[in-house]
């Protein structure tokens, strides 16, 4: 199952990029998170690991599987019979100008599953991570 949303956002890369990788900031942004904590200190790298709190749905930790600033950066979060994998691609249009896409991607024996009952619940969230970041990246 494979899930995307994107947003164009007033705003440079960077901005978007930091604001993006702030991750324990994210519950002030999008209800779609109701807390986020990482696990070691620093910048978000390779490696970097979050726990991640959602309405109606069990925490999870997330470990960053693949990373290139300030344009991308993917993580993945095992739970029994699915692997998730979340996407965060940033697309430069201009100096003032950012195109945001997000996907979520499940895979393993009961994504089909978790597609068919959480589809809209996921769909839902991704929406709302979109515009609250756009929200969040064009304030002055």
């Amino acid at each position: 199952m494979r899930f995307v949303e994107t947003v164009e956002i007033a705003a440079d890369v960077d901005r978007v990029w930091a604001v993006q990788t702030d991750v324990e900031s994210w519950p002030e942004w999008t209800p779609s998170v109701s807390a986020a904590r990482r696990l070691e200190p620093g910048p978000l790298v390779l490696g970097s690991t979050v726990r991640l709190s959602q309405p109606r749905l069990r925490p999870a930790i997330w470990r960053v599987t693949e990373i290139d600033p300030p344009y991308a950066f993917v993580w993945e979060s095992a739970s029994p019979g699915v692997r998730s994998r979340g996407e965060h691609r940033l697309v430069r249009l201009d100096d003032r100008r950012t195109r945001v896409e997000l996907a979520l991607v499940q895979t393993g024996p009961l994504a089909g599953l978790v597609g068919l009952f959480g589809g809209a619940t996921m769909r839902r969230y991704l929406r709302q991570e979109a515009d609250g970041l756009r929200r969040r990246c064009e304030r002055a």
